[in-house]
């Protein structure tokens, strides 16, 4: 984009747009053609209302184009609470209102993520219908609200959906399975709670207290598996009220009613019912492992890698200690031996003396512990600045760790077992974890194929 015209859009001056007009009557034009950022976006971000105005009577079709950001005029008006330039854009073209920008959230995704009551409520009256809009993740714009503690943008959406009866709204869920209902819990937010479940603003019915997000999980679940000390009894009141219930109280609910319904074929075995029940009980049984694996969807790749960082040094620490404090401990005085017991030399492993089989099995899987942690450290740290002083740690400590282990290994034997997989260990993990992953990789791949074939 031309400079001066950056700064025109930037200050808000119509004057020098003018000018510049005059001066090349195709500028606009120019900038249509170049894509990504226009004059009115950065107008727009300022919140200059003439600006915007003047140069959508020239130029209409900006309304609709989008910023390298995947933000058109109203998402970024929206975001920035700017009613004047809003009202301006809906009224010129009301379906901007459900424009798609970046991961498929519209503008009443962002005003309700930043609490533009005002701004809301202008969108929802020029096009009622964005209220459903879904983002790439299925989130509503009431799931953002709550998402993002916006208490009063979520008043004015429910509110909205009570006046054209479209309270079903509330019981969509995004792509996790969880309503707002789950994620208001989730996060202790009372007055929203109160708000979606109270008599007097939903018709009794319509709000599902009791469904299941992908993890099995209800809204009461949420709260019982999660529980602190802040406003935990007044939401269970209110869930509990409205007829909320654990997924193991629903379940046993439907077995009851459905023994109820078929108890004379239940006297005849049916395999296909003992499998329903053995895979709800399991699917009860592993709620919350559900809970919290790993979701590549939401957990992002850096977050992930400093978690491991932190289980690698642990399992680092805890193994390296191991050889500092070995099982049994270490003998005090050296012993030449007498009767029933056997020669020792002080600072030798008692547990080597004793029981030099266990050892050499408490040595080998120590060291794989150790050399892996390592190894995880080396890799989870490529690129990182001082890497070259990093693994000058790491090669000191894996000096120490043998040094350690040698020294208080109870023969020579022993000591040159643990030589040959202090060596081998470090040359041998990089390359396992190797094979074994592109393995585990491949295998899946070759049935699939190989069942292709079949059929």
């Amino acid at each position: 984009m031309d400079r001066r015209l950056f700064e025109a859009a930037w200050t808000g001056n119509v004057e020098f747009l003018h000018k510049l007009m005059e001066d090349d009557p195709c500028l606009l034009n120019a900038v249509a053609l170049a894509g990504g950022e226009t004059p009115v976006h950065i107008a727009c971000l300022a919140g200059h209302f003439s600006f915007v105005q003047e140069v959508m009577k020239l130029r209409q079709e900006f309304g609709r184009e989008l910023n390298q950001d995947g933000l058109s005029l109203l998402h970024i008006a929206s975001a920035c609470g700017h009613v004047e330039i809003v009202k301006e854009l809906v009224k010129m073209d009301n379906t901007i209102c459900i424009l798609e920008g970046r991961e498929r959230r519209i503008p009443l995704h962002y005003a309700a993520i930043k609490g533009r009551v005002v701004v809301m409520r202008e969108l929802l009256s020029a096009n009622g219908d964005s209220i459903a809009g879904v983002t790439a993740r299925g989130e509503t714009a009431l799931h953002l609200a709550v998402k993002n503690n916006q208490f009063e943008a979520l008043r004015v959406l429910v509110e909205h959906l009570r006046l054209f009866k479209k309270e079903g709204v509330l019981n969509m869920k995004d792509c996790l399975g969880n309503t707002i209902l789950h994620l208001a819990v989730s996060s202790k937010q009372y007055e929203v709670v109160e708000l979606v479940l109270g008599e007097h603003v939903v018709t009794g019915g319509v709000v599902e207290v009791n469904p299941s997000n992908e993890g099995g999980l209800t809204p009461l679940d949420v709260l019982v598996l999660f529980q602190s000390e802040a406003g935990d009894r007044e939401i269970e009141v209110i869930l509990r009220r409205a007829g909320a219930m654990t997924a193991k109280d629903l379940h046993s609910l439907h077995d009851q009613a459905a023994f109820n319904r078929n108890q004379d074929a239940a006297a005849n075995h049916n395999p296909s019912n003992d499998q329903s029940r053995t895979v709800q009980h399991r699917s009860l049984s592993t709620q919350l492992q559900e809970f919290f694996k790993y979701d590549d969807i939401k957990e992002s790749p850096s977050k992930v890698r400093n978690t491991l960082l932190v289980i690698a040094i642990l399992i680092a620490t805890a193994t390296y200690q191991a050889v500092l404090s070995p099982p049994g401990g270490v003998w005090q005085d050296d012993s030449a031996g007498s009767g029933n017991s056997k020669p020792h030399t002080a600072g030798r492993a008692v547990m080597g003396a004793k029981n030099w089989i266990s050892y050499g099995l408490f040595l080998l899987f120590n060291s794989i512990g150790f050399f892996t942690s390592l190894h995880m450290i080396n890799f989870l740290t490529m690129g990182f600045p001082l890497r070259l002083e990093l693994q000058v740690s790491i090669f000191a400590l894996i000096v120490t760790y043998d040094t350690c282990m040698t020294a208080i290994a109870p023969n020579s034997r022993i000591s040159v077992f643990f030589t040959v997989i202090s060596v081998v260990i470090p040359l041998l993990v990089p390359f396992v974890t190797t094979v074994v992953r592109n393995h585990s990789r491949r295998l899946p791949n070759a049935l699939t194929c190989v069942n292709q074939a079949t059929v």
